[in-house]
């Protein structure tokens, strides 16, 4: 497992939203589901930037890129 994100970040995280407790396994999985999600908002961030010419991701880029993937998650 890549662990770009730090799972004591995961634990902070799953706490915050209410988990009294949370098990390795939750703290591991959220941060395997984020990464990925993360990675595919940072590749689709790039060619918004390809696209507009600029060799520089911009945050306006990153943006326009996790619509795409909030707009799939109910409630969001």
């Amino acid at each position: 497992m890549s662990e770009e994100l730090s799972l004591a970040a995961m634990y902070r995280i799953l706490r915050k939203s209410g988990g009294e407790r949370v098990s390795e396994e939750a703290a591991e999985e959220l941060s395997r589901i984020l990464e990925d999600i993360g990675v595919r908002i940072a590749r689709d961030a790039a060619q918004l930037a390809v696209f507009a010419r600029r060799k520089t991701i911009r945050a306006e880029d990153v943006r326009m890129a996790a619509k795409r993937y909030m707009s799939q998650i109910p409630g969001a």
